[in-house]
């Protein structure tokens, strides 16, 4: 069953406008369509819903609601937000929007995901440009991109992470037609696009929500941004509502091929049935026939979660071996993966590194066990968004080891039968960082200058006040301009080697990797030969097993099991026959029977 979108701006078939908006502590709203006419009385409805149909605006009006107190409100069902999140917000007619009958996506077993942020991923930072690079990527093999979050935040530049208009594709990208046609070109290609959405908090510049409609949010439950979107409260229908519409609006209006969705651990629900179920499902139906990919980030590693509604979550703990392994940085969370190869093999062999276990960076319980689940429910990568940009300095993996560090460990999780991801720029050792970077207003902007720099207080290279001074302003516009990708980058004999190595991984994957993620049988095998040395076997089906041998260390380790029958792809050195690796090298292959 579908919900019927209640929020916002409507085109009716008549050419009139239907405007709701859910204000329960207000007995009055008016609508103002600026530049026709004064403000038009709105008719109270049941359950502090508000509504006018009028004939007196048409697509392409701009328009504000009035508060009783005579300010004027953007709606939060906005569709564009042509002046910023304190402007008027514009009425969009989405109805000639051309359906893509033809275009049924891809199935998850051949994603090969990247991960881009719209502002810089190229010099313009706008979806029309976007699409001159969709080439660049069916050339490199993937077959997949994830858009950080695109919903409206405030300013000119943001993760994106602190959208306040869930619905408004931000318009220093460019207009709702301009993404839709993104995905559009991107369908032409092949390539499935992924959104990353936010429903565990709202940004704290531009919400009006506390002013007209406070049971959005509750005490009961708390966030680190404070209180909890209300899902399980008082009034919380209406809210749950604009949630599960919001992320159906997105699959079925811009025709996104899935959703990831932001820290879903952050979401607090005690209802009979949890929001993420909801959204799971309504999701799935309005993708009717099409393939639907639905990505979690969770930090609790509940396996629960993928054992039918959501399709994979990001791992983290793949990530933070493979960082400990080839940096052998111990600071925060690290210092619970550094050293611990059962870790290792336990995340590339079952998922997740903990299942259970208590964390003692913070003291949590984390985890349950993931044994049982496909490893395509698994998003594996060395670089993301976060593991770059919540550094201090924004510093790419390549400035903290070593170039055959890194081969090994790309060569181990592009092969992975867990999905693996890229982040933009990856795929020629992109040397520029990704730091954080936002654009508030001046109260704010202090705040967040002084708390970013007061987070690394604790860790032990930033106790000098000026070392830490010189951490990157979140709020300067050099800081964002430091963040986008120098394409001409490609042009240097270097940086080429590495795309072709890339691509070369990407096509092994897709040559002798896919056929087999159909045969793989949950509960692999994994052995620890020494400090930073495993080897992992996946039973296949009708018989036979995938093998990985790897040696991620700086010294030469022996006792590996001979190579594989069909080896197809050898990192670095191996003696022998196989059972010698030497430092950093990498063997996969399949055997014909199972030993």
């Amino acid at each position: 069953m579908r919900l019927a979108n209640p929020h916002g701006a409507l085109l009716l078939d008549d050419g009139r406008v239907r405007f709701r908006l859910w204000a329960p502590a207000c007995e009055r709203i008016e609508l103002h369509v600026c530049g026709k006419h004064e403000a038009l009385p709105m008719e109270a409805r049941a359950e502090g819903w508000h509504e006018l149909i009028t004939d007196r605006a048409t697509a392409g009006d701009r328009y504000y609601f009035v508060l009783p107190s005579g300010l004027r409100i953007p709606d939060p069902a906005s569709r564009f937000q042509p002046e910023d999140v304190h402007g008027p917000s514009e009425i969009i007619d989405t109805s000639r929007w051309r359906r893509e009958a033809e275009w049924k996506g891809r199935s998850w077993n051949e994603a090969v995901v990247y991960e881009l942020h719209t502002g810089t991923f190229t010099p313009e930072g706008t979806f029309e440009a976007a699409i001159a690079k969709l080439d660049h990527l069916v050339d490199l093999g993937v077959t997949a991109i994830e858009m950080m979050p695109v919903a409206d935040f405030p300013g000119r530049r943001n993760w994106g992470y602190d959208g306040v208009l869930l619905y408004a594709p931000d318009s220093s990208y460019g207009r709702p037609e301009a993404f839709k046609l993104l995905i559009e070109e991107a369908h032409a290609r092949g390539l499935m696009v992924l959104l990353d959405v936010v429903y565990n908090h709202f940004g704290p510049d531009g919400n009006y929500l506390s002013l007209y409609a406070p049971q959005f949010f509750t005490d009961r439950h708390h966030t680190p941004w404070g209180q909890a979107v209300n899902y399980d409260g008082p009034g919380c229908r209406a809210v749950r509502n604009f949630v599960v519409n919001n992320a159906v609006y997105w699959i079925e209006e811009f025709g996104l091929d899935g959703l990831r969705l932001d820290a879903v651990h952050t979401i607090s629900d005690d209802s009979p049935r949890h929001i993420l179920n909801e959204i799971a499902e309504h999701t799935r139906a309005a993708a009717e026939d099409r393939h639907i990919h639905l990505i979690l980030e969770n930090g609790r590693n509940q396996a629960r979660w993928l054992e039918r509604d959501y399709t994979a979550q990001w791992n983290d703990d793949v990530h933070h071996t493979l960082h400990t392994v080839t940096t052998g940085e111990s600071g925060g969370y690290y210092a619970d993966y550094l050293g611990d190869t059962i870790k290792l093999g336990r995340s590339l062999a079952e998922g997740f590194a903990y299942q259970g276990e208590t964390m003692s960076y913070n003291g949590e319980l984390r985890g349950e066990p993931s044994v049982h689940l496909p490893p395509t429910r698994f998003v594996a990568f060395l670089q993301n968004h976060d593991q770059i940009g919540n550094r201090a300095f924004g510093d790419r993996i390549s400035r903290n080891t070593s170039d055959q560090a890194i081969r090994a460990a790309s060569a181990v999780y592009l092969l992975l039968p867990q999905i693996p991801m890229l982040f933009m720029g990856e795929e020629w050792n992109a040397q520029q960082p990704f730091p954080f970077f936002c654009d508030f207003g001046p109260g704010l902007a202090t705040a967040v200058r002084e708390g970013r720099r007061n987070e690394f207080s604790r860790f032990p290279d930033f106790q000098d006040p000026a070392t830490r001074e010189r951490i990157p302003d979140p709020q300067s516009e050099e800081t964002f301009a430091s963040g986008k990708l120098r394409w001409e980058e490609l042009d240097s004999p270097e940086h080429r080697e590495w795309f072709e190595r890339y691509r070369r991984l990407l096509q092994t994957r897709r040559e002798s990797v896919w056929p087999l993620l159909e045969r793989i049988e949950s509960g692999a095998k994994y052995e620890v030969l020494a400090p930073g040395a495993v080897v992992v076997r996946w039973r296949l089906g009708q018989g036979g097993a995938l093998q990985l041998a790897a040696n991620f260390s700086d010294r030469a380790v022996q006792g590996f099991p001979e190579a594989p029958g069909s080896p197809f792809w050898q990192e670095g050195v191996l003696e022998d026959g196989g059972r010698v690796l030497q430092p950093w090298s990498v063997l996969w292959g399949t055997d014909e029977e199972v030993r």
